[in-house]
């Protein structure tokens, strides 16, 4: 590998913005899913009945489940869309996934499932970067608790996870170079 290909460089404010922009728009999704079920929940319940018919859950689980569907995802849609207690809610979210998850392969429903891992993946991306989940009233209300409000401070973190990052990553291909494997 030449120089320019070990030297990529990610500024950190480039990925806490990336961050905000990918919470905003899983958050804005599962809002507008809460959102539009909403004010039809007995529909919403009734319909995921129906496509549930020959799976192995029982009936009853299956409604009360449909019924709590539409009002957790609005309130996490809305918590992770600010960034308030947004670890929380990604968690509660994942946990949605699971459950949804065990419905529509009980069905084998594959194409639903696929859709599902692809909300998986990017719930685990949000859930393991909250480091830098700095444009969110999470940071916003630990800068006020803290006292710190500069700039340099918000940002500090996140650079030295950055700068220990490729600090380590440089090391271990120094050490990877001197190895041969065969």
């Amino acid at each position: 590998m030449s120089d320019s290909q070990n030297n990529i460089a990610l500024k950190a404010k480039d990925i806490a913005i990336a961050y905000l922009l990918l919470r905003i728009l899983i958050g804005v999704n599962y809002f507008n899913h809460g959102f539009t079920r909403i004010f039809n929940i007995p529909g919403f319940a009734e319909d995921t009945v129906k496509q549930l018919a020959n799976s192995y859950f029982p009936e009853f689980l299956v409604r009360i489940n449909s019924y709590l569907v539409p009002p957790v995802e609005l309130i996490v849609g809305v918590l992770i869309t600010i960034g308030l207690a947004t670890r929380s809610a990604l968690i509660a979210t994942f946990i949605l996934m699971i459950i949804l998850m065990m419905g529509v392969t009980s069905v084998q429903n594959w194409g639903a499932a696929t859709s599902q891992l692809t909300y998986g993946i990017i719930l685990f991306i949000l859930l393991a970067g909250s480091n830098f989940n700095i444009f969110s009233l999470d940071r916003w209300m630990q800068n006020k608790r803290s006292g710190a409000n500069s700039s340099e401070h918000r940002g500090q973190s996140t650079a030295n996870f950055m700068n220990n990052f490729w600090t380590r990553r440089k090391r271990h291909k120094r050490s990877s170079a001197h190895t041969n494997f065969r």
